[in-house]
């Protein structure tokens, strides 16, 4: 099974104060992880970027395994972002794998996991909740990409709501979400969700 990656970076870290994509994460950036662990299991590896492209290009050290894309209208939010990457998933590839670069910790056997499942859509889950990444049937994309720029990519995903397959894993990092400096030093202390 052909699998697209994609790995979602455009946002503009106001919060944290700097790209999360290049902070440093178990001895590699956010970026690089991600890049790492989908490139392991899905081609080919697509990362959206959208504020400070540059920089985030510059300090990726694993760029030349992704195919970065640049979503000029970025500032119109995270769907904007999913849907310039899902326009570039490749004709052969039977789904994508999505993921927000400030969810750095998921672990690869989980990735593994959710691509030996068989929905159309799967999302991880820990202790009841939701995380990411999340796959998504190459039937699916159409919808996703009728969205209109205000939307969210969950009314897709409520829509199919019985069709979602949850895979249930003991890994907490699907539900790591790095947004502000606090978020950051839980991960690095090794805190838990």
């Amino acid at each position: 099974m052909s699998v697209a990656g994609l790995i979602l970076a455009a946002g503009e870290s106001r919060r944290m104060g700097h790209p999360k994509a290049l902070l440093d994460y178990r001895g590699e950036t956010f970026l690089d992880r991600l890049i790492r662990i989908f490139g392991e299991v899905c081609s080919p590896v697509l990362v959206v970027l959208g504020a400070q492209p540059e920089a985030v290009r510059a300090g990726a050290r694993r760029g030349g395994e992704a195919r970065f894309l640049l979503n000029a209208i970025y500032r119109k939010g995270q769907l904007s972002s999913l849907q310039c990457g899902m326009r570039s998933v490749p004709p052969e590839a039977e789904g994508v794998l999505f993921t927000l670069v400030d969810h750095p910790a998921v672990e690869p056997s989980t990735v593994a996991r959710l691509l030996a499942a068989s929905g159309p859509l799967r999302i991880p889950r820990h202790a009841g909740r939701r995380g990411h990444p999340v796959y998504v049937s190459r039937a699916l994309l159409p919808e996703f990409l009728a969205l209109e720029p205000a939307d969210s990519a969950r009314l897709v995903i409520n829509r199919h709501g019985t069709s979602i397959e949850y895979v249930d894993v003991d890994d907490p990092g699907v539900l790591e979400d790095i947004d502000e400096p606090g978020d950051y030093e839980r991960l690095v202390r090794g805190d838990r969700p």
